[in-house]
């Protein structure tokens, strides 16, 4: 009956796909958490540490930008930083991903979860 549909005729090949997947990615959860990425603005004057779930770690900040003058750009600085930050630890999330999906035989564009 399922003879036409190759490998997804397969219950039980898909059951095991599917723990095999479950348990990549509940192993990829709790390695995001350990990967740092950082973001920087201001040519690496305002540097932010993040972990790859996007959970600003650190901050550090060159003393030079500090000016009374300049609270808004220290501000448009910090913020670009902790931005840049969380958009390389979706970046490197997705790239964690990427790695489960072809190890397991899936499509590269497949997003997960579902």
């Amino acid at each position: 009956m399922l003879k036409g549909l190759g490998n997804l005729g397969d219950m039980a090949g898909m059951m095991k796909k599917a723990q095999q997947m479950q348990t990549k990615m509940t192993e990829m959860q709790d390695e995001l958490h350990n990967i740092m990425v950082v973001g920087e603005s201001g040519a690496g004057l305002v540097k932010a540490t993040a972990s790859a779930k996007g959970e600003l770690k650190a901050l550090d900040i060159d003393p030079s930008i500090f000016n009374g003058d300049d609270k808004e750009v220290v501000e448009d600085l910090i913020l670009a930083a902790i931005k840049d930050a969380q958009s390389k630890a979706n970046d490197r999330a997705q790239e964690e991903l990427g790695k489960i999906t072809s190890e397991l035989g899936l499509p590269a564009d497949m997003k997960l979860p579902f």
